[in-house]
């Protein structure tokens, strides 16, 4: 089991933050709840010597709904906490941004994704500019500055290094089951995490999905969310999904919808459907957490770490949502923007990560919950590198074995722990 938490984490995004507002009018923080979003906005506040509109306190709620133009005045930045309590503010923020629109006016933070506000979808198009604050990377948690993603993406060779990796796969299975939510590594027994999961699970519910809008079958979204996570790191069979439970797809395809909205699954795009007519282009669904969807489908760090073939199936996929995860949140701190997709062939070739840059390079990780990266596992990447040719900058199979090394041309395999550079002995 990982280290419990310290209570002080240096959050990357800290830093993103800050040099967005020279640029930007008004910076959304949006993710799940208690990642760490108010954290940020008081760190800032302190640096900033400015107040906090905290709109999760009912009276401060209705006030801000009873006279919004006075909750959005003020010396910039104007930092607003959980702003969809309010989406009222929205135009009242629009009505100010049309006397003054410079940089850093405000800092909005919400755990509902900003353009599934009704109010939101016209008061601030152009001018608002969203970042995704996510569950604690495995540096963070660390201490450890990771650079994985920005390697990748510029040189995939230096991800190669020479040292052995010192991590068994029980700390795998062990990092996965936590997660990165700071109150369940701030807590030291399952139990206790397994607790937390579950009452996250029916405060996120109860408030913020009945916030958004009415629903009629309540008590199944729990069932829908407990389906969806087991097709974690799969391509999406809504269908599937709903008639497990009983459910009509349309009203499944709705309450997916609403479970994205509040940030407890997101799906990953089929990339390249351009490439040819042979290319899936469904997407792949994955629970924005691993530890919130190793709970959900009540996998322990036992029943992953035992070797039937139901485990081992099991802990791949848990093992792809979490890498997955871990380049996401890496991917947030860097200043140009990165499509992500996912690739998969009719003929059952895949990649299960494709990452391209601004000038059409592309880079792809395939993950193997395995200690052996045989060629045959290499397939899929063989594949796309020949259809893409020059584009492909470079792939990467992220194993649970200990040495990296080049299988290929611009081919390599590489340990999981390199995501994070932790636990490296000569």
């Amino acid at each position: 089991m990982p280290a419990i938490l310290s209570e002080i984490v240096d959050r990357r995004l800290g830093e993103v933050v800050r040099r967005r507002l020279d640029d930007e009018p008004v910076v959304v923080l949006q993710g799940p709840r208690a990642v760490g979003k108010s954290t940020l906005l008081q760190a800032l506040a302190a640096s900033r010597d400015r107040e906090i509109v905290d709109l999760d306190d009912l009276a401060t709620r209705d006030a801000a709904r009873a006279d919004p133009a006075l909750f959005v005045r003020g010396q910039a930045p104007v930092l607003i906490d959980e702003f969809q309590h309010v989406p009222e503010l929205l135009d009242a923020i629009k009505a100010e941004l049309n006397r003054d629109g410079s940089p850093g006016r405000f800092v909005l933070t919400g755990s509902t994704r900003y353009a599934t506000l009704p109010a939101a979808a016209q008061a601030l198009t152009g001018r608002a500019h969203r970042i995704d604050v996510l569950p604690l990377s495995q540096g963070e948690v660390a201490g450890i500055r990771e650079d994985f993603a920005e390697a990748l993406l510029s040189d995939p060779l230096s991800l190669v290094d020479p040292r052995l990796s010192a991590i068994a796969r029980e700390e795998y299975v062990s990092r996965v089951v936590a997660g990165g939510f700071p109150p369940v590594l701030r807590r030291a027994r399952p139990a206790d995490r397994a607790r937390w999961f579950d009452d996250y699970v029916n405060l996120v519910i109860e408030r913020d999905v009945m916030e958004l809008t009415r629903v009629r079958q309540r008590r199944q979204l729990p069932l829908l969310l407990r389906q969806l996570a087991s097709q974690t790191a799969q391509v999406l069979n809504i269908a599937k999904a709903a008639a497990r439970i009983g459910m009509e797809k349309s009203t499944a395809e709705n309450y997916t919808k609403l479970l994205e909205s509040v940030f407890l699954v997101h799906q990953l795009p089929a990339w390249g459907t351009t490439l040819g007519s042979r290319i899936g282009a469904a997407p792949k669904i994955h629970v924005v957490d691993s530890g919130l969807a190793a709970r959900l489908l009540r996998l322990t760090e036992s029943k992953l770490g035992t070797a039937s073939a139901a485990a081992l199936t099991e802990f791949g996929h848990m093992l792809e949502t979490f890498v997955v995860g871990e380049v996401c949140k890496q991917l947030d701190w860097l200043d140009a923007p990165v499509q992500r997709g996912h690739w998969r062939t009719h003929d059952g070739e895949k990649v299960d990560l494709i990452l391209e840059r601004e000038d059409g390079k592309v880079a792809a990780v395939e993950v193997k919950a395995a200690s052996r990266a045989p060629a045959s596992e290499l397939r899929g990447l063989l594949k796309l590198r020949r259809k893409l040719g020059s584009q492909f900058l470079g792939g990467v199979v992220l194993y649970t074995g200990a040495r990296a090394y080049t299988h290929d041309r611009n081919l390599h395999v590489v340990p999981i722990t390199r995501l994070w550079n932790t636990r490296i002995s000569a």
